[in-house]
Protein backbone atom coordinates (compact mmCIF):
# COMPACT_ATOMS: atom_id res chain seq x y z
CA UNK A 1 0.00 0.00 0.00
CA UNK A 2 0.86 3.29 -0.62
CA UNK A 3 0.64 6.36 1.85
CA UNK A 4 -2.45 8.30 1.00
CA UNK A 5 -2.53 12.00 -0.61
CA UNK A 6 -4.70 14.06 1.64
CA UNK A 7 -6.41 17.05 1.34
CA UNK A 8 -7.24 19.62 3.69
CA UNK A 9 -8.43 23.33 3.13
CA UNK A 10 -5.03 24.75 2.82
CA UNK A 11 -2.60 22.02 2.80
CA UNK A 12 -1.59 18.63 1.72
CA UNK A 13 0.01 15.39 2.86
CA UNK A 14 1.93 13.21 0.65
CA UNK A 15 5.37 11.08 0.73
CA UNK A 16 8.28 13.39 0.63
CA UNK A 17 10.09 14.15 -3.00
CA UNK A 18 13.88 14.39 -3.76
CA UNK A 19 13.01 18.13 -3.92
CA UNK A 20 11.75 18.92 -0.53
CA UNK A 21 15.26 17.68 1.26
CA UNK A 22 16.29 21.22 1.52
CA UNK A 23 13.66 22.69 2.53
CA UNK A 24 13.13 19.56 5.61
CA UNK A 25 16.88 19.69 6.27
CA UNK A 26 16.73 23.39 6.86
CA UNK A 27 14.02 23.60 9.28
CA UNK A 28 15.15 20.58 11.30
CA UNK A 29 18.54 22.54 11.39
CA UNK A 30 16.87 25.29 13.63
CA UNK A 31 17.33 25.16 17.06
CA UNK A 32 13.80 25.72 18.19
CA UNK A 33 12.74 22.92 16.45
CA UNK A 34 15.55 20.57 17.28
CA UNK A 35 15.23 21.81 21.33
CA UNK A 36 12.35 18.68 21.35
CA UNK A 37 13.44 16.56 18.81
CA UNK A 38 16.31 13.51 19.00
CA UNK A 39 18.34 15.30 17.21
CA UNK A 40 20.65 18.93 17.82
CA UNK A 41 21.75 19.58 13.97
CA UNK A 42 20.16 18.01 10.73
CA UNK A 43 21.91 17.81 7.55
CA UNK A 44 21.11 18.07 3.83
CA UNK A 45 22.49 14.32 4.06
CA UNK A 46 20.69 13.06 6.86
CA UNK A 47 17.63 13.95 4.95
CA UNK A 48 18.55 11.90 1.89
CA UNK A 49 19.23 9.10 3.91
CA UNK A 50 16.51 8.83 5.60
CA UNK A 51 14.36 9.96 2.41
CA UNK A 52 16.34 7.12 0.67
CA UNK A 53 15.65 4.10 3.04
CA UNK A 54 11.86 4.96 2.68
CA UNK A 55 9.99 2.34 1.42
CA UNK A 56 6.45 3.98 0.76
CA UNK A 57 5.49 0.78 -1.41
CA UNK A 58 5.39 -0.46 1.99
CA UNK A 59 3.59 1.71 3.75
CA UNK A 60 2.23 0.06 6.77
CA UNK A 61 4.30 -2.26 7.64
CA UNK A 62 4.47 -3.18 11.20
CA UNK A 63 7.31 -2.00 12.56
CA UNK A 64 8.05 0.68 10.55
CA UNK A 65 8.57 4.55 10.43
CA UNK A 66 7.48 7.04 7.63
CA UNK A 67 7.57 10.64 7.36
CA UNK A 68 5.10 12.06 5.37
CA UNK A 69 5.42 15.98 4.22
CA UNK A 70 2.93 18.71 4.92
CA UNK A 71 2.97 21.38 1.98
CA UNK A 72 0.32 23.98 0.96
CA UNK A 73 -2.29 23.10 -1.05
CA UNK A 74 -1.76 26.00 -3.56
CA UNK A 75 1.96 26.31 -3.80
CA UNK A 76 3.48 22.72 -2.43
CA UNK A 77 5.45 24.86 -0.14
CA UNK A 78 6.86 22.50 2.29
CA UNK A 79 5.58 23.81 5.80
CA UNK A 80 6.37 20.80 7.81
CA UNK A 81 6.22 16.71 8.32
CA UNK A 82 4.19 13.95 9.84
CA UNK A 83 6.08 10.73 11.48
CA UNK A 84 3.86 7.94 11.55
CA UNK A 85 5.26 4.44 13.21
CA UNK A 86 3.04 1.09 12.85
CA UNK A 87 3.49 -0.49 15.97
CA UNK A 88 1.47 -2.94 15.30
CA UNK A 89 -1.53 -4.04 13.01
CA UNK A 90 -3.75 -1.61 15.33
CA UNK A 91 -1.90 1.06 16.68
CA UNK A 92 0.24 3.90 15.33
CA UNK A 93 2.48 6.20 16.97
CA UNK A 94 2.27 9.62 15.41
CA UNK A 95 4.38 12.45 15.83
CA UNK A 96 4.48 16.06 14.09
CA UNK A 97 6.92 18.67 13.52
CA UNK A 98 5.90 22.48 11.82
CA UNK A 99 8.76 25.36 10.33
CA UNK A 100 8.84 27.49 12.97
CA UNK A 101 7.74 30.33 10.34
CA UNK A 102 4.41 28.30 10.21
CA UNK A 103 3.80 27.41 13.88
CA UNK A 104 1.16 28.41 15.63
CA UNK A 105 -1.13 28.70 12.38
CA UNK A 106 -2.92 25.80 12.42
CA UNK A 107 -0.51 23.70 10.10
CA UNK A 108 -0.40 21.20 12.83
CA UNK A 109 -4.13 20.70 13.90
CA UNK A 110 -5.34 20.51 10.48
CA UNK A 111 -2.72 17.86 8.90
CA UNK A 112 -3.10 15.56 12.26
CA UNK A 113 -6.37 16.04 11.99
CA UNK A 114 -6.86 14.83 8.64
CA UNK A 115 -4.18 12.02 9.23
CA UNK A 116 -6.46 10.64 12.35
CA UNK A 117 -9.45 10.69 10.13
CA UNK A 118 -7.20 8.35 7.83
CA UNK A 119 -6.33 6.09 10.23
CA UNK A 120 -9.22 5.35 12.20
CA UNK A 121 -12.25 5.82 8.96
CA UNK A 122 -9.84 4.29 5.96
CA UNK A 123 -6.97 1.91 8.08
CA UNK A 124 -9.45 1.36 10.39
CA UNK A 125 -6.61 1.56 13.53
CA UNK A 126 -7.95 1.28 17.08
CA UNK A 127 -5.63 3.20 19.08
CA UNK A 128 -3.10 6.39 17.93
CA UNK A 129 -0.45 7.38 20.70
CA UNK A 130 2.26 10.14 20.83
CA UNK A 131 4.84 10.94 23.21
CA UNK A 132 6.22 14.24 23.83
CA UNK A 133 8.49 16.49 26.12
CA UNK A 134 6.58 17.90 29.43
CA UNK A 135 8.26 21.20 27.94
CA UNK A 136 6.75 21.33 24.79
CA UNK A 137 3.25 22.83 25.87
CA UNK A 138 2.47 23.27 21.76
CA UNK A 139 2.99 19.68 20.88
CA UNK A 140 0.85 18.48 24.65
CA UNK A 141 -2.11 20.86 23.80
CA UNK A 142 -2.29 20.40 20.34
CA UNK A 143 -2.80 16.67 21.70
CA UNK A 144 -5.38 17.32 24.14
CA UNK A 145 -7.63 20.17 22.45
CA UNK A 146 -7.51 16.90 19.56
CA UNK A 147 -8.38 14.76 22.36
CA UNK A 148 -6.22 12.61 23.40
CA UNK A 149 -5.82 11.47 26.58
CA UNK A 150 -2.36 12.05 28.57
CA UNK A 151 -2.02 8.36 29.76
CA UNK A 152 1.70 8.69 31.75
CA UNK A 153 3.75 11.34 32.76
CA UNK A 154 7.45 9.57 32.57
CA UNK A 155 9.43 10.90 35.32
CA UNK A 156 13.15 11.66 34.39
CA UNK A 157 12.46 8.67 31.94
CA UNK A 158 14.72 10.01 29.49
CA UNK A 159 19.04 11.11 28.73
CA UNK A 160 18.45 13.58 26.56
CA UNK A 161 20.93 15.96 25.63
CA UNK A 162 22.80 16.29 28.31
CA UNK A 163 20.41 16.20 31.19
CA UNK A 164 17.58 13.69 32.32
CA UNK A 165 14.19 14.32 30.87
CA UNK A 166 10.11 13.79 31.86
CA UNK A 167 7.86 12.45 29.03
CA UNK A 168 4.33 12.69 28.70
CA UNK A 169 2.55 9.93 26.86
CA UNK A 170 -0.96 10.52 25.21
CA UNK A 171 -3.35 8.22 23.32
CA UNK A 172 -6.40 8.31 21.52
CA UNK A 173 -9.03 5.73 20.47
CA UNK A 174 -10.99 5.06 17.75
CA UNK A 175 -14.22 4.76 19.57
CA UNK A 176 -13.18 8.20 21.59
CA UNK A 177 -12.19 10.12 18.42
CA UNK A 178 -14.11 12.91 17.14
CA UNK A 179 -12.64 11.83 13.64
CA UNK A 180 -14.59 8.97 12.61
Amino acid sequence: MNPPILKTEKYLIRSFRRKDLHRFSDYRAQECVARYQSWSDYSYQEAVDLFESTDYSKFGAVGEWYQLAITMLESDELVGDLAIHFIDENQVELGFTVAPEYQGQGVATESVSIFLNYLFTVLNKHRVIATTDVENVASYKLLEKLGFRREAHFVKNIYFKGAWGDEYQYALLCSESKFT
